[in-house]
Formats: structure tokens, C-alpha cells, sequence
């Protein structure tokens, strides 16, 4: 039976979390880290290590996280959802802008 996470998962998001899990097992080969070793660091065993190459949603973010920290590359998962990248939402703030400003409504700058 299939995980009820891998059945409801977008297809666009099961797509990035195989390609997220193949670019950890890219960049844990290219460090020459084996799966033993690197399980033992990020403390999970290796059939987890496994599922995250793989890109298994039913894998806790944490783990994820655990492997990517090891990598040295957490600090790039802390952008994936950084609002000044949020094209849309900084283009809906603007679209909420008043139309037109009356001089009443000004806010004055103090010296």
C-alpha cells in the first residue's frame, strides 16, 4: 500500500523531492562520504539515508535537513521560501497599493 504523503503529494512537488534526493546522493559522492558514514552523522540508519536519495515524502524535513547541514549545504534551504524572492506575493502587495493618495494620509518624517 502507498503512502497516503506520496499519493496527495503534487506531481511538481514529488519532482523536486526526487531531484532534491539525487543531487544529496551526487554531492555525498563527490565528498567521497559513504552511506554508512554519512547515516552515522546525520544519525538515522542507512535505509533512511536511502529514502532520502530517493526523494521519499514520508521522510521527516528534519532528516532532510540532518544530510544537508553535513553536505554544507543547509544554508540554502533556508531561501527556498525567502520573501523578498516571493515574486508573487511582492506583486500582489503591490497590487493592494491605493490607487491614489490623498495629501491628509501622508505620513510625516520626523527629523
Amino acid at each position: 500500500m502507498k503512502s497516503l504523503s506520496i499519493s496527495t503529494l503534487p506531481v511538481a512537488a514529488r519532482k523536486a523531492l526526487v531531484k532534491l534526493g539525487a543531487d544529496i546522493a551526487v554531492a555525498r559522492k563527490k565528498r567521497r562520504i559513504s552511506t554508512v558514514s554519512m547515516a552515522e552523522r546525520a544519525f538515522l540508519s542507512r535505509s533512511t539515508l536511502a529514502r532520502i536519495e530517493k526523494g521519499d515524502p514520508s521522510v521527516s524535513i528534519g532528516a532532510y535537513l540532518s544530510v544537508l547541514a553535513i553536505l554544507g549545504m543547509v544554508k540554502h534551504f533556508g531561501q527556498v521560501a525567502d520573501r523578498t524572492n516571493d515574486t508573487l506575493g511582492l506583486d500582489l502587495d503591490e497590487d493592494r497599493l491605493p490607487k491614489r493618495v490623498r495629501s491628509g494620509s501622508q505620513i510625516r518624517i520626523r527629523p
